[in-house]
């Protein structure tokens, strides 16, 4: 579609039009909400990092949020839609080193523009409730919820091997390390390990709620739930214990214990205590380990390990068996040493052949399995499966499941479950983050900053390597505020991810200044509604903020919100025009300011709506761009034109009541398409409204009241995603008050609409084939005739009879009074009986094709007559079934 110069000339101004509705809407404080309302619809982005400047991948989330709290405002809801700032971070303070300034100042720079850029964008906050994660007035509460969680035992400081990232130089949690590389999700360093003391927060104690709870999120992606199931990482399996030589038993976790007569040898981690204790005496041991400690990830294999001289018995044989120090056992997996099986786990098997270990089959496939028996070969691959027993003395002949189960006894092992998921470490050793309100004296260990001197707050920026507040002496150096010696302040900062587990919560009670948040609207307004944001976080802050959640019920901060998102969108990525995504080397990115100044914010927010579902990525169209501008200027031209009266209005009639139905009918699927986040579906069905307006036009002259009541309803349908441009359509049909404030069209779709829907397509398209078929240039008459009433009885038997459809047609009295006609037409039937589609009575089918006669008639350029089948031609009623007229057609 493209703009013509009347279009143009007609059309409107997107740089007067759209800063002008923004301050109407800020003037009537169109997207406030009352701190007293009852449970509004709450509608939330993820709120943006603060880098100074929107992308397209912003553009997309905050339109999305936008148009749907929009919508629900207009359906009479109250709406709380706020924004604010995840502004801590260490890009804040990287960039602030290379500018030469502070991270607070470069901070508040990059949080004026991004304001500024949203608001130009139309999207309507509630900017009284606006908030950034790195003001005093935020982080305090961080440090009041700290204390809170230490009180209540979800607080420890433990040394621990961490991942370090030496770029950042800080740590990393396990969910910001990135591949099987192990890289640094902000600047993809491979990261390396450091045992570090530590403040951790105890999430493993919620592991099984945050698991089975993800069973009810029915509103979320099963992706992401899914992510998180194997993050959390549940393993129903048992311990039992192995002798190793002088050092006593060493417990191992294992799913798999009906293998353990299969046992040949056993792996301890590097940072296994039992191995760091052999090292001190054995130079080769001690070495491997600290290799193991420096090396990559991608320096290492399944096959590295040292024997240690030392041997464990394995008790299901009395055998000794060797042990090795190998790096494919995870410290912080299981109990960090296993025995290992090579015949029936693959990695083991590996380490085996490298290492001349005997492989010794203990389970063979049951006779149902797939496999063969004798096709096994456990010296060639491991045979991973359950099955039967071999080779396990009494035990021979069990099945894997029972012998699991039976040999927990026998071994003197415990049933156990473990998980994957590890404590959240929330220590960074950088500056703009929030204070752990800890202090540590030398007589008393760690102590809390007591409530009254909250917040910590930061002290001046210091420009060095490493951790900038070990840099601040007189800042760090303190009373102990239990003894009164002289103290230290805690000098590492917490993890950015808490200011984002919580943050949600206080956009309820953004003022309060003696809580985090007012409990009684918290649990009234929460849990939040609709929730949108990348998929990037689906185990990082999506698994933290419902950490959070159920520890502040369990606290009881709120009332019985155990979940703080009902509903997820993860939206898609917008690529640039090449399909890679988009990136300055690659020279393919789109300025969503430029866009802005060339075609306006409604046409870059139609583009994105229209181009894909919200989940989907699709790629940058300066076409699609343009069709979007060329729209939203037509439809503002087709209001204007009748606004100024320059259509011509006159009598309703059968067309009117056809463009009455569809307008019904396209406020009923726009409104099903926007409840259920498809609102380029929704916008489809606006277009194909306004095409059908101007056809209306163009064909007689339109009911006025039919006219201009569909010119308010694409206006309406447009508003949540174009609202600048549907103010101004709304203001140019006369209203006084906002668009924005109106009511949503109604949505009930006309009885039997879909029906009438399909039998009028049906009817073009085979007039189409007709024409083409017989090549007819210049039809001038189509006749339709309309099946009598007793093939409509036919097709209901058809579509209910059991198979025997002739039978059933021909066991009706009246239809028998058919003769043969009854018969055949049960025939033709019969033969597709399961693809039969109920179909509207003769009579309203004849109403259906009247009412859309006209569409024919300047389709075709002919005169078309729709007949009932007591007034049309008997043999032409003969060639009509149900939902397919009869078509005569004279050139």
């Amino acid at each position: 579609m493209t703009t013509t110069g009347e279009e143009r000339e007609r059309g409107f101004d997107h740089t007067e039009i759209e800063p002008r509705w923004q301050r109407t809407w800020d003037e009537a404080d169109v997207f406030r909400i009352d701190d007293d309302e009852t449970d509004p619809e709450y509608v939330l982005a993820m709120f943006p990092y603060t880098s100074g400047s929107l992308h397209m991948g912003h553009v997309r989330n905050y339109t999305i949020t936008d148009a749907y709290a929009r919508f629900e405002r207009m359906r009479g809801e109250s709406v709380l839609h706020p924004m604010g700032w995840d502004s801590f971070g260490l890009p804040a303070e990287n960039a602030a080193e290379e500018r030469d300034t502070n991270p607070r100042d470069w901070t508040m720079q990059c949080i004026d523009s991004m304001r500024e850029q949203l608001t130009e964008m139309g999207f309507g906050y509630d900017w009284d409730r606006e908030l950034a994660t790195c003001e005093p007035e935020y982080y305090q509460w961080n440090q009041w919820l700290f204390k809170q969680f230490r009180e209540a035992g979800l607080v420890e400081r433990q040394a621990a091997e961490l991942n370090w990232c030496p770029s950042c130089e800080t740590v990393l949690a396990d969910e910001q390390v990135e591949g099987e590389a192990e890289l640094c999700w902000r600047c993809d360093t491979p990261i390396e390990a450091r045992e570090m003391d530590q403040w951790f927060f105890t999430i493993t104690d919620y592991a099984e709620e945050l698991l089975e709870d993800l069973d009810d999120l029915d509103g979320w992606p099963n992706n992401v739930r899914e992510m998180q199931r194997n993050w959390i990482g549940k393993q129903e399996g048992a311990s039992v214990a192995f002798e190793v030589g002088d050092y006593g038993d060493v417990d191992i976790f294992t799913t798999r214990l009906d293998t353990i007569h299969g046992a040949t040898f056993f792996s301890l981690a590097p940072g296994h205590p039992v191995a760091q204790e052999i090292a001190e005496d054995n130079d080769e041991v001690a070495e491997y380990i600290e290799t193991a400690e420096r090396a990559d990830e991608d320096e290492l294999d399944v096959t590295s390990g040292v024997f240690t001289g030392e041997y464990a018995e394995n008790p299901a044989t009395g055998e000794e068996i060797p042990v090795y120090v190998a790096d494919y056992v995870l410290t912080d997996v299981g109990t960090g040493a296993l025995y290992a099986v090579p015949a029936h786990d693959e990695r083991d098997h590996e380490f085996a052949e490298a290492h001349d270990i005997d492989i010794v089959q203990v389970v063979e496939p049951t006779d149902d399995a797939d496999a063969d028996p004798e096709d096994i070969d456990v010296q060639a691959a491991a045979y991973p499966e359950d099955g039967l027993l071999v080779n396990s003395g009494e035990f021979d002949g069990l099945a894997s499941a029972e012998a699991r189960d039976r040999f927990v006894e026998e071994f003197d092992g415990e049933h156990r479950t473990e998980y994957n998921l590890r404590d959240w470490g929330i220590s960074r050793q950088r500056y703009w983050g929030t204070p752990i309100p800890m202090i540590h004296c030398e007589d008393c260990g760690y102590v809390e900053v007591p409530d009254e001197d909250l917040p910590v707050e930061l002290p001046e920026f210091v420009h060095t390597t490493g951790n900038p507040l070990d840099a601040a002496e007189e800042w760090k150096h303190v009373d102990c505020p239990d003894c009164g010696a002289d103290a230290v302040r805690e000098t590492d900062t917490m993890d950015t991810f808490v200011d984002s587990s919580w943050y949600f919560l206080r956009y309820t009670s953004p003022e309060m200044d003696d809580a985090p948040f007012d409990t009684e609207r918290a649990s009234d307004w929460m849990p939040v509604d609709q929730y949108v944001g990348g998929i990037e976080h689906a185990v990082m802050h999506l698994l933290y903020a419902r950490f959070f959640t159920k520890v502040l019920d369990d606290l009881d901060m709120v009332d019985g919100v155990r979940e703080p998102f009902t509903n997820l969108t993860n939206q898609g990525m917008v690529l640039g025009e090449d399909g890679n995504k988009m990136s300055k080397s690659l020279g393919n990115g789109v300025s969503p300011q430029r866009i802005i100044e060339e075609y306006g914010a409604d046409t870059a927010r139609l583009f994105i709506m229209e181009a894909a579902q919200p989940e989907k990525e699709f790629a940058w169209s300066p076409e699609g761009v343009q069709s979007a501008h060329s729209f939203l200027q037509n439809v503002y031209t087709l209001v204007s034109e009748y606004a100024s009266g320059e259509v011509d209005t006159g009598e309703t009639n059968d067309i009117a009541a056809y463009v009455a139905r569809e307008i019904d009918a396209t406020a009923a699927n726009a409104t099903a398409e926007f409840e259920d986040f498809r609102f380029n579906h929704a916008l489809q069905a606006v277009r194909e409204l306004v095409s059908l307006l101007r056809r209306y036009q163009e064909a007689t002259t339109p009911d006025a009241d039919t006219f201009e009541r569909g010119l308010a309803t694409a206006a309406k349908l447009l508003a949540p995603v174009a609202p600048h441009a549907a103010e101004e359509m709304w203001a140019e049909l006369g209203h006084d008050a906002l668009i924005a404030e109106a009511e949503w069209p109604a949505a009930e779709a006309p009885e039997d609409y879909e029906m009438e829907r399909r039998l009028v397509e049906n009817t073009r398209e085979d007039i189409r084939d007709i024409v083409d078929t017989v090549g007819i240039e210049d039809p001038q008459t189509i006749t339709l005739a309309v099946a009598p009433q007793w093939k409509h009885r036919v097709l209901d038997l058809a579509r209910n009879a059991d198979g025997n459809v002739v039978g059933t047609v021909m066991q009706d009295e009246e239809l028998r009074e058919q003769g043969e006609a009854a018969a055949d037409f049960a025939k033709e039937l019969a033969g597709r009986a399961q693809s039969l589609d109920e179909q509207l009575p003769p009579e309203r089918e004849q109403a259906a094709l009247e009412r859309a006669a006209w569409l024919i008639e300047r389709e075709f350029g002919a005169d078309v007559t729709v007949q009932g089948p007591a007034e049309a031609d008997p043999d032409l009623v003969g060639k009509a079934g149900p939902g397919r007229p009869a078509i005569d057609i004279d050139e």
